[in-house]
Formats: structure tokens, C-alpha cells, sequence
């Protein structure tokens, strides 16, 4: 696919998504709003993963750490500001996120995945014990914030969900997307790949390994932070199973599912995981099982994703043209 039409495909994608209150039920409209804050979360993981070949397998903690910021501001602050709340679930993730990747992007391979899942687990732990901080199992109350000042208290949920917010959610894919983009077309990203390829060799060649990969695992956390700032709004409570490590499975099973290799992959896997969760639990109590049968399915027959299949379709419908 030429990178004209990549755009071209690309735009029309983000307006058939911006359409959607014309033309979709509120249902499915309030279903895109989790699939595209996991589709920031994921642009995020991502560049971890696919980029700098480091597994996370306790990233939902700074999901967790976004959900919660929220719930701090909205709740406890009076700050209801969305765009205060989104900067403060940045600065917070990053403060986390510096001490703990200072520690574990000294590892690679199942050492770095193992030492970021004790981490969450830890987070996890200190959310669901802490009850007079954090509410415990019952979580943190999250009020509506307003959007860009305006407040929409007059509107009820649906209206609110399916409106404002919905062109609000995608407007914030569609700016942090492109920054993504710039991120790993740019020298950063070049290096990332570098790293991934054979560390040693970049080292060798005068690449910073720990300081590349500590600040690809910052980005990603800021990334992972705002989308679950996003994940809390809809629900109205910061749960603390948000920050548990199957949550955790969930995201690199949506990057599994729509394809690591391409950057546009993981937000592809994002759509599809909710879709498909959704038809799945409403028609079997196994729906997990079944989610588990999908995800060996595609890391045995489809390794590259949804995306390499799409990719692969393409090129032959181009050779057969031609």
C-alpha cells in the first residue's frame, strides 16, 4: 500500500468512526470509547514492545495509576478539568515509571517481563489493601469532568458518552496517534529498532541502551496513564482490577491480536478485542476459554496479527492486478 492511500485510508477510518453518533446505536458508540482508550494505551505498549523488544507484563498498573489520578481530582480535588486530569495522569505515571525503569530495563526477555509484573502486582496489592486511601475493593468514586471548560451536567450519561466525549476520546486518538507516529519514525524510534536487533551492536556503536529503553518505557507508561483516564469516565469508579496482571494480559493479548509489527496494529487489536469480548459474553458464560482458543489461533497460524493478514490480502489483490 502506497503511503498516499495509507493516509487516505487512514482518514476515512477516523470519519467513519466520527460519524458514528449519525449512524450507530448509543451501545456500540459507548463500546468505542474503551477500544480507543486502550487504543492509546496499546500505541504505548507498543513502542515498548514492538519498537524496543522489552515485554511488559505490568503495564496496567500505569492504567491503574491513570483511572486512579482521575478518580483523586475529580472526587477528592474538586478539580474536574479533563485536560488538568489527562496532564496530571502524564507527570504521575511518569514519577512512577522513571524509579521502576531504572530497575528493570537493566534485564531483558522474561527478567524484564517478571520484574514489571511484581511491580503491578505490588500496586495491585497496595489499591486493594489500603482501604482508607484507596477504597479498597470498592474503589474511587469518579465524577464527569468537564471538556475544554464546558461543562455538560445538563446532559444525561448516554447523551454525554455518545456526544461530547465520544469526539473528545477520538480526537485525543487521533493527536496522540500522530505524535506516536512522529515518535517512531524519528531517530528515537530508529535507535529503539536498533536496540531490539542487537543491543550490543547499537551499544557498540555509541546508543545509550538503558537510557533509550528507560525512556521508551516512560513514554509508554504516559500512554498507558491516559488511557486509563479515559477507561474510568464511562464507568464513573477507578477499579482497582484495573490494575491487576490479567488486565495486564488483556493489553498484550490486543497487541498479539491486531499485529505488534504494525504500528497501526495494536489499535486495529484494541477494536477487535472489544468487539469480539462483547459477542463472546453474550453468548457463552466460556467466553474466556473462548478468547484463549482465538489468541492460540492467531500466535500459531497468524503471527503478525490481523494487520499481516490484512497486509497479506492486499498484496496479493495488488499482484493480481498487476
Amino acid at each position: 500500500m502506497t503511503p498516499r492511500l495509507t493516509t487516505l485510508v487512514i482518514v476515512g477510518l477516523v470519519a467513519l468512526v466520527g460519524s458514528a453518533p449519525l449512524w450507530a446505536t448509543p451501545y456500540h458508540i459507548t463500546l468505542m470509547i474503551p477500544a480507543m482508550a486502550y487504543g492509546i494505551a496499546l500505541l504505548g505498549l507498543n513502542l515498548l514492545f514492538g519498537y524496543a523488544g522489552l515485554l511488559s507484563f505490568g503495564h496496567a498498573m500505569f492504567v491503574g495509576i491513570g483511572a486512579y489520578t482521575t478518580a483523586v481530582f475529580t472526587s477528592k480535588l474538586g478539580i474536574r478539568s479533563f485536560e488538568l486530569v489527562l496532564v496530571a495522569s502524564a507527570v504521575a505515571a511518569a514519577l512512577f515509571a522513571i524509579p521502576i525503569g531504572l530497575l528493570t530495563v537493566r534485564y531483558v526477555r522474561i527478567f524484564f517481563g517478571m520484574l514489571t509484573l511484581a511491580f503491578g502486582m505490588l500496586f495491585h496489592s497496595f489499591l486493594f489493601k489500603f482501604y482508607h486511601l484507596t477504597g479498597g475493593d470498592s474503589g474511587m468514586r469518579v465524577v464527569r469532568p468537564t471538556l475544554l471548560g464546558q461543562d455538560t451536567q445538563e446532559l444525561d450519561k448516554i447523551a454525554f458518552l455518545t456526544g461530547p466525549f465520544f469526539l473528545y476520546v477520538l480526537a485525543l486518538l487521533v493527536i496522540l496517534g500522530l505524535v506516536m507516529l512522529r515518535i517512531v519514525h524519528s531517530p528515537f524510534g530508529l535507535h529503539l529498532k536498533a536496540l531490539r536487533e542487537n543491543a550490543r551492536k547499537a551499544e557498540y556503536l555509541g546508543v545509550t541502551v538503558r537510557r533509550f529503553r528507560l525512556a521508551a518505557f516512560v513514554i509508554s507508561a504516559i500512554y498507558c496513564s491516559i488511557g486509563g483516564v479515559i477507561l474510568a469516565v464511562p464507568t464513573g469508579i477507578a477499579d482497582p482490577e484495573l490494575a491487576y496482571w490479567t488486565h495486564s494480559g488483556n493489553l498484550i493479548f490486543m497487541t498479539l491480536l491486531g499485529g505488534f509489527t504494525n504500528f497501526f496494529g495494536p489499535i486495529l487489536g484494541a477494536f477487535s478485542f472489544i468487539l469480539l469480548q462483547d459477542q463472546l459474553m453474550s453468548a457463552t458464560q466460556y467466553w474466556r476459554f473462548f478468547l484463549g482458543v482465538v489468541l492460540a489461533l492467531i500466535v500459531i497460524l497468524f503471527p503478525r496479527g490481523l494487520m499481516g493478514i490484512l497486509e497479506s490480502l492486499m498484496a496479493r489483490f495488488s499482484r493480481g492486478r498487476s
